[in-house]
């Protein structure tokens, strides 16, 4: 009876999920001959962590590194401005601008009624070439949107002119254009890969807040394990509007292109390496023309990255750790770190929660990260609720309307169905929503929730969210996530 209780409660509170479906669900399938009709911005970012008993079990949020591409808007009456000043630069530092500065661009979004400032980025010319290196983020919004955004660049000569899209790398985040002019020669993007030595000088140069061309003193530290795709650890300031500006050796060598900062960190800023500047510049060698239409190619790259980090994540079943009575699925790697937390209430209950998050995703728009893995887990206990309380604290717990904006036009509204399920030795109840990217033609954001129906005064209840993956990529996952729960014998 007591457990009849608590699935009867739980039953009333959600919508529901079915994981034995072999195709997408028609709700959830994107129909081709209706993309046109919604071609606008991408979705939005992952639902917050909210891990507190009380509040839906949420996707964690992801600690991405700030990417520092659009300078922000002035601060408002009464706001301060945080970002650090530039430190004044060395001797050698002001030598190599002054060699460098007239290949040196600031790369501007416009919105094209109004010709309207959008944001502001960095990039370089290539050589003599008349070809330029920034991130894609900096063109993103050309990119997806080429009907409403298009581009000028500014030198430090203050000349302006057009830029054209050649090629993006979504997943490096990296962005070739062409202008009408040539470069000096300065910087040099060389064809074989550059090494470095931990600790060796380099100077990344930009347009700093928008305030003007800069240049800012650093040291290569290293390739940032903790992401799917190398950085270079930077020792110095990047700021935001010097994205896709580049890093250089004392010679003009470029190692890197400006990418992202750390937040909480000082000083702690990440770079493109240029092995991947130099693929991006051979393809566009290659090509006869630019694409008239960059969506299909930005969702073939994230097609194909889905696939690499799905095959990565399930190379090797899931780890299970012990929450109280239970045993819950985590993926514990260099791309994916757990943090848990404890949350007593009083002698009522507790809550013990963890959290799983890949450290890195795919940068699509300022408003869409995808080809991300979250797992989220909350173990709830009381020893002095009775069973109805209990379980009416457990239904209000477990919230399935934590989904983003249903109205979103990104994506198709969520499609969802539920289950009862008995793994191999607990009970659950399952409720797994998918959502359609509109734009790019296969990929998917699948949520998957459960909670257990085996206790009356304790209750697990885990979140899953992996974003633009296949569908079937996606039954992939929430199959290994959800087969791997099971009991401890403890209580």
């Amino acid at each position: 009876m007591k457990r009849a209780v608590l699935a009867f409660l739980l039953t009333c509170t959600a919508i529901g999920a079915a994981l034995e479906a072999t195709s997408p669900p028609a709700a959830a399938q994107p129909q081709p001959q209706n993309l046109a009709q919604n071609l606008t911005q991408p979705a939005p970012r992952a639902s917050q962590n909210t891990a507190g008993a009380g509040a839906a079990v949420g996707a964690p949020q992801m600690p991405v590194d700030t990417a520092p591409a659009a300078t922000p808007n002035a601060p408002l009456p009464g706001e301060t401005e945080t970002q650090d000043a530039l430190p004044e630069p060395s001797l050698a530092a002001q030598d190599l601008y002054d060699s460098a500065r007239g290949d040196l661009l600031q790369i501007r979004m416009l919105l094209k009624n109004g010709r309207t400032q959008s944001t502001v980025g960095s990039g370089f010319l290539v050589g003599t070439s008349n070809l330029a290196l920034t991130n894609y983020h900096v063109v993103s919004q050309m990119a997806l949107d080429p009907g409403i955004y298009t581009a000028e660049y500014i030198d430090t000569d203050g000349n302006t002119g057009p830029v054209e899209l050649m090629a993006v790398d979504v997943l490096h985040d990296l962005a070739v254009v062409r202008i009408n002019r040539n470069g000096s020669g300065f910087f040099k993007v060389p064809e074989q890969p550059v090494r470095l030595r931990q600790g060796q000088r380099l100077y990344s140069l930009g347009n700093p807040l928008d305030l003007g061309f800069a240049i800012s003193e650093g040291a290569y530290n290293g390739v940032l394990t903790r992401s799917f795709y190398d950085r270079l650890i930077f020792s110095g300031p990047i700021n935001s509007g010097m994205s896709g500006g580049p890093s250089v050796t004392a010679s003009g060598t470029v190692a890197g292109i400006n990418v992202s900062r750390r937040r909480d960190g000082e000083s702690v800023s990440f770079l493109v390496p240029v092995k991947h500047a130099q693929e991006l510049l051979r393809k566009v060698a290659e090509q006869a023309a630019p694409p008239a239409d960059f969506n299909p190619l930005i969702g073939k790259q994230l097609l194909a990255h889905q696939g690499s980090m799905v095959d990565k994540l399930l190379e090797e079943p899931l780890t299970l750790k012990g929450m109280g009575q239970y045993l819950v699925p985590v993926r514990e790697s260099g791309e994916v770190r757990c943090w848990g937390r404890s949350n007593a209430r009083g002698a009522v209950y507790s809550t013990d929660s963890m959290s799983c998050v890949m450290q890195s995703a795919v940068f699509v728009s300022d408003v869409q990260q995808t080809g991300n893995v979250a797992m989220t887990h909350q173990y709830i206990r009381s020893g002095t609720m009775d069973p109805m309380r209990f379980a009416t604290l457990a239904s209000d717990t477990f919230q399935v309307n934590n989904l983003g904006s249903t109205g979103d036009p990104r994506l198709t509204k969520p499609f969802c169905t539920e289950r009862f399920v008995h793994t191999r030795s607990l009970p659950m109840r399952a409720v797994t929503c998918v959502r359609a990217y509109r734009k790019f033609e296969g990929l998917y954001n699948f949520t998957l929730l459960t909670a257990s129906t085996d206790a009356s005064q304790s209750s697990l209840q885990s979140r899953l969210d992996v974003s633009g993956v296949s569908y079937e990529n996606g039954l992939r996952v929430t199959r290994a996530y959800l087969g791997a729960f099971g009991r401890s014998g403890r209580r």
